[in-house]
């Protein structure tokens, strides 16, 4: 008995047993040598990820929209053109700027008068409206900056003013190159003259970039039976054209043409028309070649004219290989093109002016091809313009072109440098009036952007005291 009821009491209903819920282990799923955190697993659990840190575990978040496509904001293109457009844009006025008063303004003779030397001197804005025509301002240029456009009287602009005086007089031509270190202000020099040149009642002419005229970006087209082939831009002819009417508009209307011009077939030109009319009547590409021969005969054969003033910029592309081809797929030297010819013809002194007037070429030292028979040609007349021994061709040489050495075997040289230290304080007097230089101008300041500019070169000092002004 007692053993049955030792049994008894070791027996456990079957109903109080509560059995143990099952654990499944956390399994981590880990690649071997895998630095990714592991991910486990847990049944019955919702879909969400857990992340193991050491014993403990975190639930992570799931990307819950990773198949959608991201939002992607898409900005207006801009329009065919409108970037070079923004590129080359050119501002001439700032109205934030303060006004600068006491200044001159420019007329006939101020540029070539000595009193005004250090001085700056302002442009009317009659002169302003007929230099934008001629493409005579330089997007590098640091227009925008100010209420309107001045220009400093420096050395060579007397110099230069009172040679172009003195051609008009004696009725020559004066051929001169302007040479000088990048940024010294050749560009700026040019336009000067053309001012000079517009305030003189002459006729201006001016080629803003010449690379345009040899780089294969405008139409051409052969000259039949000319031998060797030669070929005409009409495009940028007309364009010319209109430009000449534009700025010299006032000047070419009291003139009366010397001959008949009907062999033109010309229907807008009127009988007893003027130089103006001339000018204006090429409405088509076409007829464009023609009327600028007509019109350089008028000019420079013609006695009774007003002098003329050529402005070339970017010589050294005049002097090459151009990037055109002939029909028999040859590359076309730049003198075989019509309108360079008669440019390179006027700076060579093989055309006659009747009544006077000048050839100004600039060369550049920021956009310039290489010209070995121009480099020898001007290094040559600065040589003997100083009085210094003439440097010879160099034997190894073979690429030599005789031709560009007898476009400029005979021009004058003007070097164009920086500017003196009066010079510069008067520039930047101008600045800290006009708001733009906010520091002290004295002695100190202009020494220093004096010599951190290369000894005076205006556009160094540009960039030196400016820069943080332009947009």
């Amino acid at each position: 008995m007692a053993s049955v009821h030792c049994s008894r009491g070791l027996t456990v209903p079957r109903s109080s047993l509560r059995l143990a819920p099952r654990i499944t282990p956390i399994i981590a799923w880990t690649a071997p040598f895998s630095t990714t955190p592991a991910v486990s697993k847990v049944a019955g659990a919702p879909k969400k990820a857990f992340q193991v840190i050491g014993r403990h575990i975190r639930r992570g978040k799931v990307a819950q929209n990773s198949k959608k496509k991201p939002q992607i904001v898409r900005a207006k293109k801009p329009q065919p053109g409108q970037r070079k457009a923004f590129r080359k844009r050119i501002q001439l006025s700032n109205n934030n700027a303060a006004v600068v008063d006491g200044l001159p303004v420019l007329e006939a003779e101020t540029m070539a008068n000595k009193e005004n030397l250090c001085r700056m001197v302002g442009l009317p804005d009659k002169l302003v409206d007929q230099l934008r025509a001629l493409e005579a301002f330089k997007p590098t240029q640091f227009w925008g900056l100010f209420r309107k456009p001045h220009m400093l009287v420096r050395t060579e602009t007397v110099s230069l003013m009172e040679r172009l005086n003195e051609a008009a007089t004696q009725k020559q031509t004066l051929r001169t190159v302007l040479t000088g270190g990048k940024n010294s202000g050749k560009s700026l020099m040019l336009l000067q003259a053309m001012s000079h040149g517009l305030l003189n009642e002459w006729v201006v002419i001016n080629i803003p970039e010449a690379q345009d005229l040899v780089n294969a970006n405008t139409e051409y087209s052969p000259i039949p039976n000319s031998s060797p082939l030669q070929f005409f831009q009409p495009a940028y002819c007309l364009a010319l054209l209109q430009k000449i009417a534009k700025a010299n508009g006032e000047v070419l209307k009291q003139y009366k043409l010397s001959k008949d011009y009907s062999e033109l077939q010309l229907i807008h030109l009127p009988e007893d028309g003027t130089l103006y009319d001339l000018a204006a009547a090429a409405k088509e590409a076409e007829f464009a070649w023609p009327v600028v021969q007509a019109l350089w005969h008028e000019l420079t054969a013609v006695p009774g004219r007003p002098p003329v003033l050529v402005t070339i910029d970017g010589l050294s592309h005049l002097m090459k290989q151009s990037a055109y081809r002939d029909p028999s797929f040859h590359i076309v030297h730049a003198h075989d093109l019509t309108l360079v010819r008669l440019l390179v013809d006027a700076l060579a002194g093989n055309t006659a002016f009747a009544n006077g007037g000048a050839v100004l070429a600039g060369t550049s030292r920021s956009n310039a091809p290489r010209s070995p028979s121009m480099d020898l040609a001007l290094a040559q007349v600065a040589a003997e313009k100083a009085g210094e021994v003439a440097p010879s061709p160099d034997p190894y040489r073979r690429d030599y072109d005789a031709r560009v050495y007898e476009a400029v075997r005979n021009v004058d040289v003007l070097e164009v440098n920086g500017i003196s230290k009066l010079e510069a304080r008067a520039v930047m007097e101008y600045w800290a009036a006009s708001g733009v230089l906010r520091s002290q101008v004295n002695e100190t300041t202009v020494t220093e952007k004096w010599s951190l500019s290369g000894h005076g070169i205006l556009g160094e000092m540009e960039r030196a005291a400016l820069e943080n002004s332009r947009l």
